[in-house]
């Protein structure tokens, strides 16, 4: 018995720019990235005894980071769809939007903020919500003053939209 949720890939929502920023980053990784890798490998083989040789399995590690980001991007890229950049112009949520939302039973003062969309889209150092996570499923298409609930791990969950920008 298979689970077909399992072989369907989710279709990553990502804007032009990002799009080609990764179709670059994949580019550059899969030619330059693992000739370097290949040539800091041979150069540390040459050195000697490959047990006890730090210079080959740091070469060996960043060889494993580096095919694991274009595995990473390879998938990411198989299923995409482009999405305007623009966003929602009537300040209501939207891919690309920040958020920022209080918790049910938090003080007036305490919010947070939130970059929703995909990691790769994110600019600075905000949390992402995915757009397709419970609470960014509820966010989307919703705006400041709005008040939503969405079912988190521990329960249950009622969240203001305090405000939203792009």
């Amino acid at each position: 018995m298979t689970n077909a949720s399992a072989n369907q890939t989710e279709t990553t929502k990502l804007t032009q720019a990002t799009h080609d920023r990764l179709v670059a980053e994949l580019e550059d990784l899969t030619t330059r990235g693992r000739v370097e890798i290949a040539q800091h490998i041979e150069a540390a083989r040459a050195l000697g005894d490959l047990s006890e040789n730090g210079d080959y399995h740091a070469a060996k590690d960043a060889q494993g980071k580096m095919e694991s980001r274009v595995r990473q991007l390879q998938a990411m890229l198989k299923e995409v769809e482009i999405v305007d950049e623009a966003g929602a112009s009537d300040g209501s949520v939207s891919l690309g939007s920040t958020v920022e939302l209080r918790y049910e039973g938090d003080e007036e003062e305490d919010t947070q903020t939130f970059f929703v969309g995909s990691i790769e889209e994110r600019q600075g150092d905000l949390p992402v919500v995915s757009p397709s996570s419970p609470l960014g499923q509820v966010l989307v298409g919703r705006g400041a003053g709005d008040t939503v609930e969405y079912q988190a791990p521990g329960g249950m969950l009622t969240v203001h939209i305090v405000g939203v920008t792009r």
